[in-house]
C-alpha cells in the first residue's frame, strides 16, 4: 500500500512540474531553457510504450524467423510486383 501511494505521489508531481513548465512557457515572457526542457521531457516520457506486451503472449504476433522469410520474399520480385498490385507476398 505505502508503494503505491509513493508512487502516485512521484506521479503527481512530476505531472505538476510538467504542468508548470507548460503555464510558465505559454504565459510568461521571459521563460527559457529550463521551463522548455521540462516541457518536452515531460513529452518525450509520454511516447514511450509502457503499455507492451511481450511478443510470447501475443495472439498473431510474427517471430524473428517469420520477419526474416517475409523479408525475402519482399525482395524477390514476385514479392515486390505482389505489394505493388496491393496484394500479398508469395509464401514460401
Amino acid at each position: 500500500m505505502a508503494g503505491r501511494i509513493a508512487r502516485w505521489g512521484v506521479a503527481l508531481a512530476l505531472g505538476a512540474l510538467w504542468w508548470w513548465g507548460v503555464l510558465r512557457l505559454l504565459l510568461v515572457p521571459d521563460s527559457g531553457v529550463l521551463e522548455g526542457a521540462v516541457v518536452a521531457g515531460g513529452w518525450g516520457l509520454s511516447l514511450l510504450p509502457v503499455h507492451c506486451v511481450p511478443k510470447a503472449r501475443v495472439a498473431g504476433a510474427a517471430g524473428s524467423d517469420q520477419w526474416a522469410v517475409s523479408w525475402q520474399q519482399w525482395r524477390s520480385r514476385e514479392g515486390r510486383a505482389a505489394v505493388r498490385r496491393g496484394g500479398d507476398a508469395p509464401r514460401a
